[in-house]
């Protein structure tokens, strides 16, 4: 009991601070500094202290470490909540390999190949890992931070190794990525495909007049607990094509029948199961309706817990943003696994101290499977010459 309210205390000594709220004095850790507010906006002030009361009650009471960042160009409203405090990705960790790949792709003057674009369909809509470890290996590290540099992630550090899944990242840094993803067409069709089962956190509460393109990441280790993530680009649903020919065909947005996909040649299932719209087409798109919502979590006691808290904050964050019927709601908590999302394997090293900042690839040759190099005093002991033995005389 005492472990599960000092893990809430980041969260709550944040919120005291940027709110102004007074009371009991308690005894915050350091991070907990003062700040203006939890949301603002140069053109709708009101809105943006709205906003930061209900991420507020949200919040209250919830166990765990949570860091958000929003931004809504439109209406220059940002919101921030320790966004520059470090987390192991998990497997939103598979925006930035999709960001490197199809940047490599155009810089070659060419679509992404059938087997990329193969393994970039699984790797963000089903949360493939075999498919983010191939593309990963397939990408220079040197590739890899200038994606992160040229979006504006300051903080971002890779994992080492294959270990994708211990890239450790905040909340700013993904929402500068979510900026950059969101100028792809690419990017943007391939989060609107994620499986439904694995559609929770940001859709939460949206309306059926916008479509949440998204990537969650899931993952439990001896430290923290289970880290709960869910990233996403909020934008109006695209108002349906004109029907052509007999008007005998199906409609794949909503027929549950397979489909080809035309990326990779291989038969797909097109029902609810692999949309994140969040309603059906209206026939007429806000164009003020633009936003991106980076919420992560550790220190969760649960999976469902995580979630949970998350989507309280999205809930409200939506109603705010888009206005209208909410065509979601909380995720049924008998549709949540507690099963880790794979990203990393068992026994993978600790990258980091608890909630400390991230730590710097080392330089020099590259390890193997993440495992550390040799110390110093190691090697000058192999190289050391052995001494011999001396026989006893007589």
């Amino acid at each position: 009991m005492i472990q599960r309210r000092r893990s809430a205390l980041p969260t709550w000594a944040l919120l005291t601070a940027l709110l102004g709220a007074s009371g009991t004095a308690w005894p915050w850790p350091a991070e907990a500094h003062p700040a203006p507010a939890l949301c603002t906006s140069s053109r709708e002030p009101a809105l943006a202290a709205r906003l930061s009361r209900d991420i507020a009650t949200a919040l209250k009471g919830r166990a765990g470490t949570v860091s958000l960042a929003i931004h809504d160009p439109g209406r220059g409203l940002r919101c921030r909540l320790a966004d520059t405090l470090a987390y192991d990705s998990a497997s939103i960790a598979k925006v930035l390999i999709m960001q490197a790949v199809l940047g490599r792709a155009e810089e070659l003057g060419r679509a992404p190949t059938r087997l990329e674009a193969r393994r970039l369909k699984a790797m963000i809509t089903r949360s493939d890992n075999k498919a983010a470890t191939a593309l990963w290996q397939g990408l220079s590290r040197a590739r890899l931070n200038r994606v992160l540099r040229e979006a504006g992630a300051q903080d971002t550090v890779l994992g080492r190794g294959n270990y994708w899944g211990l890239t450790r990242t905040t909340a700013r840094d993904q929402l500068a990525l979510l900026a950059a993803v969101s100028r792809r067409t690419e990017a943007l069709s391939l989060m609107g495909q994620v499986v439904h089962s694995q559609a929770w956190g940001v859709t939460a509460g949206a309306p059926r007049t916008v479509k949440v393109h998204l990537k969650n990441g899931w993952l439990s280790r001896a430290t923290h607990a289970w880290r709960v993530h869910s990233i996403g680009i909020v934008r109006p649903v695209a108002a349906p094509a004109p029907e052509t020919g007999t008007g005998t065909g199906t409609n794949t947005a909503t027929d549950p029948s397979r489909t080809t996909d035309p990326a990779t040649g291989t038969s797909a299932e097109t029902s609810a199961e692999t949309s994140t719209a969040t309603g059906t087409d209206t026939g007429a798109e806000d164009p003020a309706v633009d936003y991106r919502i980076a919420l992560l979590s550790h220190d969760n006691p649960t999976m469902k817990y995580g979630v949970r808290t998350l989507e309280s904050v999205a809930l409200v964050v939506h109603r705010r943003l888009s206005g209208g019927a909410a065509a979601r709601g909380y995720t049924p908590p008998e549709k949540i696994t507690e099963i880790p999302d794979g990203s990393v394997p068992a026994g993978a090293p600790d990258p980091g101290a608890p909630g400390g900042p991230a730590r710097p690839e080392p330089s020099g040759p590259a390890t193997i499977g993440g495992a550390a190099p040799p110390s110093r005093t190691a090697r000058a002991r192999r190289r050391a010459p052995r001494r011999r033995r001396s026989r006893p005389s007589g």
